[in-house]
């Protein structure tokens, strides 16, 4: 047993890159990955500056860092390779392995090209850390709009191996045929898999890819422009009953479907002790769901509110919708 420990120490760890738009899964789907597979430490990259994404992770017990404020495409990028490296010395001095592999959640606004070239082209991570495979999750209802509006969801279609579609029970009949022509046309040869809720054949998924990693190399010196992506971070120091909540979100939304692209958060209910979810993406507002109670529970709302263009508005008419009860320094902006 010692043996085989010893020897793989010396084998490159195995990296996932899990990517997709906003809204179209990722999370759902990293939580059965960390149920089905192998043991795995998660590096979870979020847009906005408050970071949410981590209190959705099931299995709290796992290593799991947040890199958050910008995308690993463009702000943060120079911290990608630092975490890493510290990732690894952790792992190589620890008596048991802690962890198989290393899952990456990119942000939803994030083209996944820079990650996939600072793992190759890095000497240092490239003699550590494997690339295995990158998976894109699509949303069915809106993945076609979002193809055709945005660079970065077509970036991530582009650069992946497998892709997951998502969200089949709020599909149509046509989402799904023209959604299927577009990916035919433009990745044809690339495996596809349905899931709902997650569901799905973990093995299948990740069956390693037949092209080299050498493959993934870009021409040094190509910087991705900006975006032009924003977010709002809105704080809730106390409880709001949900109807509330509710009815200003609902009004955002309607009010700015073509530029308000996701909202995501936890928030604490007067009538409910454990905190729950919220989510919108594409014009809808799914109902909250509950989340346990854990021991870091602070019960202080956080929701984030990515926007294509500016902010500040959103943050204003907010503030109006929840009946200006809220602290004006609970919105902040990014």
């Amino acid at each position: 047993m010692a043996e085989n420990m010893s020897v793989s120490r010396k084998l490159p760890l195995p990296v996932l890159v899990l990517t997709g738009f906003l809204g179209s899964g990722k999370t759902t789907l990293l939580n059965r990955l960390l149920h089905e597979g192998p043991r795995a430490a998660v590096l979870i990259n979020e847009f906005g500056s408050t970071p949410v994404d981590q209190q959705l992770i099931e299995r709290q017990e796992i290593p799991l860092m947040t890199l958050s404020g910008g995308c690993l495409c463009c702000r943060v990028r120079g911290a990608f390779a630092p975490v890493l490296k510290n990732l690894w010395m952790a792992w190589s001095r620890s008596a048991t392995p802690p962890f198989e592999r290393v899952i990456i959640e990119t942000s939803g606004v994030a083209s996944p090209e820079p990650i996939l070239d600072t793992l190759l082209r890095d000497r240092w991570l490239a003699t550590r850390y494997r690339l295995h495979t990158v998976v894109t999750t699509l949303a069915i209802p809106s993945a076609l709009e979002q193809l055709d509006r945005f660079p970065e969801a077509r970036a991530q279609v582009a650069w992946a191996d497998a892709l997951v579609l998502t969200q089949p029970d709020l599909a149509g009949a046509e989402d799904r045929l023209l959604l299927d022509a577009r990916l035919h046309e433009f990745a044809p040869a690339k495996p596809r898999f349905s899931s709902l809720r997650g569901e799905l054949d973990v093995d299948a998924l990740l069956q390693p890819p037949t092209h080299g990693a050498g493959d993934r190399l870009q021409p040094l010196g190509a910087d991705l422009p900006d975006h032009g992506f924003r977010s709002l971070s809105l704080y809730l120091d106390e409880p709001l009953p949900w109807s509330t909540l509710q009815s200003a979100l609902e009004t955002l939304l309607l009010q700015h479907r073509e530029r308000l692209m996701r909202i995501k958060g936890v928030v604490y209910l007067p009538d409910r002790v454990e905190p729950v979810v919220v989510q919108a993406g594409s014009g809808r507002l799914y109902p909250p769901a509950p989340l346990p109670l854990r021991s870091l529970d602070d019960r202080r709302g956080r929701l984030v509110f990515i926007a294509l263009g500016p902010a500040e508005e959103l943050g204003r008419e907010l503030m109006l919708a929840l009946g200006g009860t809220g602290d004006p320094g609970s919105v902040r902006t990014h």
